[in-house]
């Protein structure tokens, strides 16, 4: 894990196998540099609900969390709605999180500082 450089300027890399998922105490320690976000209930992923003031700047934070998430070629579970998106980031290949889901969590916050 790389806790030098802040979480948005790095980028996935491909982690495939239990190796690279996250222990309790890693994701302990990375968690609290993602406001509002949370591990769900099964502990295999990282949601936030996101609210707009309508669809259309739902639907465009959802086209640039797309297009990031196309560059890094790790792409969330999206859940929208009027005014509300929700993300979830999971590593599948590894069963549960991984670093990936972190810095992609972290890119998402910012996109909505610009």
């Amino acid at each position: 894990m790389n806790n030098q450089q802040p979480l948005a300027t790095q980028h996935c890399q491909p982690r495939k196998g239990k190796e690279h998922a996250l222990d309790q105490a890693a994701i302990t320690t990375l968690l609290p540099q993602l406001p509002g976000w949370k591990v769900a209930t099964d502990g295999k992923s990282l949601v936030k609900d996101f609210r707009f003031d309508d669809f259309h700047r739902t639907l465009g934070f959802i086209n640039a969390v797309g297009f990031m998430a196309n560059h890094e070629d790790h792409h969330p579970d999206i859940e929208a709605g009027y005014g509300h998106c929700q993300l979830l980031w999971s590593t599948h290949d590894v069963g549960g999180l991984s670093l990936n889901d972190f810095v992609c969590a972290a890119r998402v916050e910012a996109l909505l500082e610009r």
